[in-house]
């Protein structure tokens, strides 16, 4: 093995999923004294302290906002108002985050807020040049953006950032809108903040693999989330509150699982590639769903082609008892390049290798020694807050949001069994939800069940221009 260049230093073991962060959290504050990233900061909204708000506060919004608040090293950060439609994914989240970080939560009762205005709450809490955090279901992202810009707020906002092509053409239009106000729009593709992977697409734009010609790409495990949902399920809970709750199962709320799981592995792809597909077909279906109600297929298969006909290979599986398999390897004239494998965390990828199977005799370049790799979700933080301290430029929507569509796109060749191109599918014209912002705690869900409690789901050939 020859040529192992890190370019970060840390003493932090590398994480193996993100619920293992709260484990190991505080080390990486430490760890950016390492690289110099403590250099003074300005002060924002004229404070040194920079103030957060959650909206959405569930696993993934509660790890974010761990990420930011472990930032500290780079000047005082605090979380000061929260808001939710669930009281209990509030309560859990303030009661995990005050006792890590007891000293920067100081949210009170009445700076927490439950409904579907609570977003509103929250926001109005924060000074313009303070940092809102979306991590709600991907349906309400345009709407609280669009908020946010209103009150001159930063944003971190969780990935995809929309479910659908109209919903993509308006955050493109929003971020623009927060680009003339130098507003700092963090996306959760932290994947992009990868040392190591950073450090392999520079080694691929160098022509370390040659040319490539074939990217391959998985994502196969057992059911997550709420990814698979039963009416049993429901409860006493409202339609549109049991959907909410189970958000994975529905295209109008999460873009499904191909969206929310799937779009990791689809944007790191085309960032080595460095291009968006210009067109895809697809496969997919439903085994042993027994009395599943959800719009999910269980497996997918997306052909993704490139204008100068290299082609990207997505599998996708959620079933119980299959091989698993979490990687993507871009494939070259001169050799290939190990993406991700086992997890988004470094681990075994950003390597190269002179042939096309992954074997240590073969292996000629390493980002990092095994294990010994910066984690992309503390990465993606320390990024936007460097820019919020120091008024660089930073705004990553037009990016996720065509990473969140190119996404969605072979979502609906899946769906609708039909070969899609990238220009078409950026002017599809089906929204799931247009009132997304219009909702309330008493609306009806925009989706509803039939009489036998079943939800429509695709149905490739038949419907062709339309997902359900």
């Amino acid at each position: 093995m020859t040529d192992i260049t890190p370019i970060y230093m840390s003493t932090s073991e590398n994480l193996t999923n993100r619920r293992e962060f709260f484990k190991t959290t505080g080390k990486y504050a430490a760890a950016t004294a390492l690289v110099g990233l403590t250099i003074p900061y300005v002060h924002a909204a004229g404070t040194e302290t920079v103030q957060m708000a959650l909206i959405g506060c569930g696993g993934r919004g509660t790890g974010a906002t761990a990420n930011a608040l472990a930032t500290s090293g780079q000047g005082p950060i605090k979380l000061v108002a929260m808001a939710d439609v669930f009281q209990s994914k509030l309560d859990g989240s303030y009661s995990t985050l005050n006792r890590q970080y007891a000293t920067q939560v100081e949210v009170p009762e009445d700076r927490r807020f439950i409904g579907f205005d609570g977003f509103k709450k929250a926001i109005d809490c924060l000074r313009a040049g303070d940092i809102a955090i979306f991590a709600t279901p991907p349906v309400f992202r345009w709407v609280h953006f669009k908020y946010a810009i209103e009150k001159g707020v930063h944003v971190f906002m969780e990935k995809p950032i929309s479910v659908d092509a109209p919903t993509g053409r308006r955050m493109i239009e929003l971020g623009k809108e927060a680009e003339k106000k130098n507003l700092k729009i963090g996306v959760g593709l932290m994947v992009r903040h990868c040392r190591g992977r950073m450090a392999l697409k520079k080694k691929i734009e160098e022509g370390a693999i040659g040319d490539i010609l074939t990217l391959r790409s998985y994502r196969m495990h057992g059911p997550q989330a709420s990814a698979f949902s039963d009416w049993g399920m429901k409860g006493d809970q409202s339609e549109l509150l049991f959907q909410i709750s189970r958000f994975h199962s529905f295209l109008w709320l999460s873009g499904g699982l191909f969206n929310d799981f799937y779009i990791h592995q689809v944007d790191e792809s085309c960032w080595m590639k460095g291009e968006w597909p210009v067109k895809c077909h697809a496969v997919g279906g439903r085994h042993y769903r027994d009395n599943n109600i959800d719009q999910n297929f269980d497996h997918y298969q997306v052909e993704y082609t490139f204008k100068d006909g290299a082609q990207f290979y997505f599998y996708g599986r959620t079933m119980i008892g299959c091989k698993d398999d979490f990687s993507s390897i871009a494939h070259g004239t001169k050799g290939m390049g190990t993406i991700s494998l086992g997890s988004h965390h470094l681990a075994k990828a950003g390597r190269i290798y002179k042939g096309h199977t992954v074997k240590r005799s073969e292996e000629v370049w390493a980002a990092f020694p095994e294990n010994n790799a910066p984690d992309p979700y503390a990465m993606e933080w320390v990024d936007l807050v460097d820019a919020i301290r120091n008024n660089k430029p930073y705004n990553e929507v037009e990016r996720a949001a065509e990473a969140s569509m190119v996404t969605t796109m072979g979502r609906y060749a899946g769906h609708t069994g039909q070969e899609i191109t990238w220009e078409d599918y950026k002017n599809n014209e089906q929204e799931f939800a247009p009132d997304a912002d219009k909702l309330t705690l008493n609306s009806e869900a925009p989706l509803l069940a039939d009489a036998n409690n079943k939800y429509p789901v695709p149905q490739p050939g038949i419907l062709k221009n339309r997902e359900y």
